[in-house]
Formats: C-alpha cells, structure tokens, sequence
C-alpha cells in the first residue's frame, strides 16, 4: 500500500535487490519506499553530471570512502571507518542499497564491491547508470546529493578473500587454478601506453591476462549473462578462481560484478592494483601482449 505522495507503507528493504544488478525500471519503482537507498558513486570528472537520481546520497570514492592515510589511490578504508560513514549516509543493515554513476558502469561496480567486501549482500548496480535512468524519461533532481538526515545503523562484517594484496597476487599468478585479470586498456596492459599516474612502470605482470572492462559491457550496460560467461570463458580458460586488478582497484570491480553475473565464485580484488604493483619494486613486470 502507498501514500498519496507515492511513498510505501512497508518496508521494502525486506526483500532485497533480485541480483548484483538492476534497471532503471525497477529501481523506480523502488525509489520512494522506505528502506531504499540509492547512492551516487561518481569518481573524478563523473562528478560534475550537476545532476541525481531523487535523493541519491554521495558514496564520495574519492574522498571520505577511500583510506587516505595510504600512498595509493582508492585503498579501501578501515572496517570501523568504513561504518562510520555508511552509518552517515544513513543506511541501515536492512535497507536495499543501489549503486550508480554518471558514465554508466564505472565507479558503482567499485561501491558494490566495497559494500560486499564489508559483508554487505543487499547492494545492488544500476545497469547503465544516470544515463540509463534519463534515457528512461525518469526524473533527476540538481545536485549538490542529499544525505541521510539520520545516522543508520550499518555493521561492517569484512569478508576475507574479498580483497587482496600483493602477496596474495603473486600467489595466484604461481597458482594453476587462478587466473589474474587486468580490467585496464590493451595498450596500457602492453606497456605502449602511458600510464595515468607518474613513476609507474609499464607492463603488466607476468602470467596476467588483459580484460578491458569495456568488453564486458555495451553501451554503458553490462552484457547479458550468456556473453559474459563467453568472455570469461574465454580469459579463464577453465579456471575457477579469479583475481582481477585494474589501475587503482575501480574498474577491477567491473569485471568482479560481470563475473558475478557469470556465475563465478569466489572473485578476489586487487585493492593495490596498478597504483602498487606498477611502482618501482622487486615486484615484476613484463610487457607486450
């Protein structure tokens, strides 16, 4: 039953999201109840969209929800930090969590991740993001986004496994069983193209294998389930388990949710990524592809 301003009586936080991932249409029919959340995921330039799905809340990557007291970009903070500012977003361990961005699928599958990694299992991407929601004809309000005006009551639980070093890496590269994917661009992978970032060297690490995270989406959505399995079958090579990396662990969590969705357990991200493995080191690297 819903309130004539469109709001639900009950609480839909009850029943979840059906999947890692979720339309326009049905988080719209979602967006007033009680118990959902929808949080804006933007990183960098995606941030100046100047626009929100209705009450969207900031899951500001770049700022409070990455641990800046490590020399590397987006670390992952601390459990207790991590609920600290999810509790200041308002969320509560029951609520429905979904995750978007302004470019499509970018950094939201990076805020999925982070929540899964802290033993959250109610969080959900918006497939296709802000521009799926407005090519829908959904309405957007003018940021800046709103907050959750009371504190929530979310427990971080972190998920072993979920996220993982540089030794765990290099464990996995020796490991028969494992497969280590690299989300970043050919070129990059190669060692022909600059890396972003300065003092970086090119190259990728030895054993790795390149997946762009552009290759498991069209068009700013995520491919249907029967192409994915076919691009991870075809990196993995019968391999069950995954680690995927990327340049400073965003785009690595792209192919975490599209393994996800391809049926795949057990999926461990780099958190370092590029940003540490790339760094002069003892750590090696190869190029060409």
């Amino acid at each position: 039953m819903e309130t004539e301003h469109g709001e639900a009586a009950a609480d839909a936080g009850t029943e979840g999201p059906p999947g890692p991932l979720v339309d326009a249409a049905w988080l719209a029919s979602r967006l007033r109840r009680r118990g959902t959340v929808v949080l804006d995921a933007s990183v960098g330039a995606h941030r100046a969209a100047g626009r929100r799905v209705p009450g969207a809340r900031r899951f500001d990557i770049d700022g409070v929800m990455s641990d800046h007291a490590v020399p590397l970009p987006h670390t992952m903070p601390q459990a207790d930090a991590f609920a600290e500012e999810m509790r200041a977003l308002g969320v509560d361990g029951t609520d429905t969590v979904v995750v978007y961005d302004t470019a499509g699928i970018y950094s939201s599958a990076r805020a999925w991740w982070m929540l899964r990694a802290m033993g959250f299992d109610r969080a959900a991407v918006l497939d296709g993001g802000l521009p799926a929601w407005e090519a829908a004809g959904l309405p957007v309000e003018d940021l800046p986004p709103g907050d959750g005006g009371r504190a929530g009551n979310f427990t971080a639980r972190p998920r072993p496994g979920a996220l993982v070093g540089s030794d765990e890496v290099v464990e996995a590269l020796a490991d028969p069983g494992a497969a280590v994917l690299d989300a970043r661009s050919r070129d990059r992978f190669a060692g022909t193209g600059a890396e972003p970032r300065p003092g970086l060297r090119g190259g990728h690490m030895p054993g790795a294998v390149n997946l762009p995270f552009g290759e498991v989406q069209r068009d700013g959505r995520m491919l249907p389930v029967d192409e994915l399995r076919a691009v991870f079958e075809a990196s993995v090579e019968g391999r069950e388990r995954l680690v995927v990396s990327c340049g400073s662990g965003v785009t690595a969590c792209v192919l975490a949710l599209g393994a996800e969705l391809a049926g795949y357990g057990g999926v461990s991200v780099y958190d370092g990524s590029w940003s540490e493995w790339g760094l002069p080191s003892e750590l090696p690297v190869v190029t060409g592809a």
